[in-house]
């Protein structure tokens, strides 16, 4: 049975991956759905309840909480993309080199994961933001930053098993440079994890990318991004609960499905589970 047959027995991917699918058809016809402006405001209007003409209501500016919801996708999920993209092109890397090499060049860097790896990764997120100032691409840069020690770490523990295997030391019989043999035989045999890694980390993108918002340390005002979103509505919440709610149902959605779609892609991926799905 192939990987993609087993993941669709898996009931809860598939549950994820419609979850993560309707986010995405909102962000990319964010300006078709939405039913109105998401920066035109009117005082007027404020804090108003779900209604025909808002269904999910408006924000402390009047504005329409559904249509900045559904244009908040396209930057939450640009967040996440660009901050593992960032994890990505610079721990994989890195967690080869370490890990087929060793060395004194591997102890460097696993010196250099352990201290970072110390911190929570959204403190360490924290951290960088306010070297580097608030603002949209200084906390995906942040994000990212703080996900390379994890695929660092991964992508390390895979290469140690891979680099003693027998088609390893063939490619070396026949002269094959380790640059050559870490790209092409090495590194594709590390997919399945490094996949499994990205999509959890998309969870983690959203909600550390919308905690930083919520700080005031992510995408400023008035950029509709879910953090920014419900670290604003905080004062409005007992006499305007709709305001934090959406949003936050929102980041819910978002995170539940990459989740549940990575375990289902960790699942389907582990041929010591094939009996179970």
């Amino acid at each position: 049975m192939s990987t993609f047959r087993r993941l669709l027995r898996h009931r809860l991917a598939l549950f994820g991956a419609v979850v993560i699918l309707a986010f995405a058809v909102f962000a990319i016809f964010a300006p078709y759905l939405a039913p109105h402006d998401p920066y035109k405001f009117s005082l007027a209007k404020k804090l108003q309840s779900p209604s025909a003409l808002h269904p999910l209501g408006t924000d402390e500016l009047g504005r329409d909480l559904l249509s900045r919801i559904i244009h908040g996708t396209r930057v939450s999920l640009m967040m996440a993309l660009i901050s593992v993209a960032i994890g990505l092109a610079v721990g994989v890397p890195i967690g080869a080199l370490s890990g087929f090499y060793g060395g004194l060049f591997d102890l460097f860097v696993q010196r250099g994961v352990d201290i970072l790896l110390a911190f929570p990764g959204i403190l360490l997120a924290i951290v960088v933001v306010a070297i580097l100032g608030p603002g949209l691409w200084n906390a995906m840069l942040a994000v990212g930053i703080s996900f390379v020690p994890t695929y660092v770490r991964v992508v390390r523990g895979s290469v140690l098993e891979l680099r003693e295997k027998e088609f390893v030391e063939a490619a070396r019989a026949l002269g094959i440079g380790n640059l050559a043999i870490i790209w092409r035989h090495i590194l594709r045999n590390c997919l399945a994890p490094i996949i499994v890694l990205s999509t959890l980390q998309l969870a983690s993108a959203i909600l550390w990318a919308s905690g930083l918002g919520f700080l005031g340390l992510g995408a400023q005002p008035p950029t509709p991004e879910w953090g920014t979103m419900l670290g604003r509505s905080q004062v409005y919440i007992r006499v305007a609960p709709h305001v934090a709610i959406f949003p936050g149902l929102a980041i819910a959605l978002a995170v539940l499905g990459f989740n549940l779609l990575g375990d289902g892609l960790r699942d389907a991926l582990d041929p010591r589970l094939k009996g179970r799905l």
